[in-house]
């Protein structure tokens, strides 16, 4: 006889980077550190050398990543070259691999060049935010023995905000659509030398998406999981959830942990955060609610065992 109540609908795939393994009994928190003047964020714009101490906070906080990006994603702010994005995250990654040797490090960018020039940091992961852009970049990153984050735009290209965007009429054809191009991202990354435990597949909402859209796609988190590889869901503080509510960027923290909720209990594996410590403590919890992570302590009306006088 089955249970009368729902389970989970897909376990969580594993990632295994650096000889570490994240699964559903350990989801991975990949903390944000942009190296940019113009973020989208103004509280994560780590510019200058502070940068280097919000890795540590990240890592106290319990960030089991770290990604770098050196330019901001959407089209507002200047071109950056890949000599000046190279510029702004190199050193950086360097700085932050003496610091903390054995962190999981990740870069986020959408050029071969850049990816290449970081392999001297040790770079763990590289998280391409737009989808192939770059043809070459799935295989520097096979080079270098990086893992390599599959993700879905809907076919724009790098820096592009999207406008009057549709899949078709159905709700759900921007669901199918992620599903198709992530299923065929993952399938070349593994042609390309990645091996499947370090390919992430990210339905990256906001990017070629409507609000409505990633809300659906959100919602759609078992399907992606059920693509077999592990999920990255980039929720934090983005625009699909300050349209929802109706708040500033500043006002987002509530919303991005509800939706991290639910990205959990659907089978998230990593979760790219600018709010460690808040991000790590909802991971958890959905984990154990889940029945894959055990609590961390167990007291409260448990039977004690006493010493027997004798």
């Amino acid at each position: 006889m089955s249970d009368p109540w729902p389970s989970p609908p897909v376990p969580t795939a594993p990632l295994v980077l650096r000889g570490r393994r994240f699964e559903a009994a350990h989801p991975a928190v990949m903390g944000i550190i942009n190296r940019t003047p113009d973020s989208f964020y103004a509280s994560a714009r780590y510019y200058l050398d502070a940068g280097l101490d919000a890795v540590d906070r990240m890592l106290a906080d319990g960030a089991d990543l770290i990604d770098v990006g050196g330019v901001r994603a959407g089209q507002e702010g200047p071109v950056v070259s890949v000599e000046e994005e190279i510029e702004r995250v190199l050193p950086f990654l360097q700085a932050a691999r003496k610091r903390h040797p054995d962190v999981i490090l990740s870069l986020d960018t959408w050029r071969s060049d850049v990816a290449v020039a970081c392999s001297a940091a040790g770079v763990d992961l590289v998280n391409d935010t737009w989808a192939g852009a770059d043809p070459g970049l799935v295989g520097a990153a096979a080079r270098i023995g990086a893992g390599y984050v599959v993700s879905h735009t809907g076919g724009l290209p790098p820096r592009t905000d999207p406008v009057a965007v549709s899949y078709g009429d159905h709700p759900d054809d921007v669901v199918r659509d992620v599903l198709a191009t992530l299923a065929a991202g993952a399938a070349r990354a593994v042609e390309a030398g990645v091996p499947a435990e370090r390919v992430l597949v990210d339905p990256t909402l906001d990017f070629g998406k409507t609000t409505r859209h990633s809300l659906r796609v959100l919602a759609a988190t078992g399907a992606v999981a059920a693509l077999g590889f592990p999920v990255l869901q980039a929720l934090s503080r983005k625009d699909f959830v300050g349209e929802t509510l109706d708040l500033p960027v500043d006002e987002r923290l509530s919303g991005t942990l509800a939706a991290t909720a639910v990205a959990g209990w659907l089978g998230t594996t990593v979760f790219r955060a600018h709010d460690v410590a808040a991000t790590r403590q909802v991971a958890d919890m959905v984990a154990s609610i889940r029945g894959d992570r055990p609590p961390a302590r167990s007291v409260r009306g448990e039977p004690t065992t006493r010493p027997v006088d004798r």
